[in-house]
C-alpha cells in the first residue's frame, strides 16, 4: 500500500475541522464564505483548513454518481482468495478500470473487490479475462448488487 501524509489525524481533528466537513458532505459545492458565516471563521481560515484535509487524505472532495444512470447496470462485490503476497495482487485489482475499491480483509477472503460493470457480460469478461487470471489469485466468489439500500457518505464526523 502507497503510504500517505496524515498529518491531521483523527486525534487533532478539532470541532471546527468537523464542522466544515460535515457541511462539506451535506452539500460539496458549498461557498467557503457560506461555511465562514456558519461557523465563524475567515473565508481564508476555512480555505486553509479545507486544503490541510485535503493535502493530509483526511478530506477528498468528489462528485458521487448513481451507476446505473450513467450506463453501469451491474455492481459486485468480489471475494478473492490469494496464494502468497497479498500486495501484488491487491495492486493489479487497484489498477482495473472497474474497481471502485480493494479492501485487505481478515476472514473467509483475503481481499474484498467493489466492481462497477455495464452489464453482466462485462462482469462476466472482467472476472475471467482479468482478475481471474492475476498471479495468486486462488479463488473469486462474486455477489451481485440486486438493489442498493444505503449508501451514506457522513460518517466522518461523528
Amino acid at each position: 500500500m502507497a503510504e500517505t501524509n496524515r498529518s491531521v489525524t483523527s486525534a487533532t481533528l478539532d470541532e471546527v475541522s468537523k464542522a466544515i466537513i460535515a457541511r462539506l458532505q451535506t452539500d460539496g459545492r458549498a461557498a467557503y464564505s457560506a461555511i465562514a458565516r456558519d461557523i465563524g471563521l475567515s473565508e481564508a481560515a476555512v480555505r486553509q483548513r479545507v486544503q490541510r484535509l485535503v493535502e493530509s487524505e483526511v478530506l477528498q472532495i468528489v462528485a458521487v454518481t448513481d451507476p446505473a444512470q450513467v450506463g453501469f447496470d451491474r455492481q459486485a462485490m468480489i471475494g478473492v482468495s490469494v496464494r502468497g503476497d497479498l500486495v501484488p495482487v491487491q495492486e493489479a485489482l487497484s489498477k482495473l478500470p472497474e474497481v471502485a475499491y480493494v479492501v485487505l480483509t481478515a476472514g473467509r477472503f483475503d481481499l474484498l473487490v467493489e466492481v462497477v460493470c455495464v452489464d453482466d457480460e462485462h462482469l462476466l469478461e472482467l472476472l475471467t479475462k482479468q482478475i481471474r487470471t492475476i498471479d495468486g489469485v486462488s479463488e473469486t466468489e462474486t455477489f451481485v448488487y440486486l438493489k442498493l439500500a444505503k449508501q451514506r457518505y457522513d460518517w466522518g464526523t461523528r
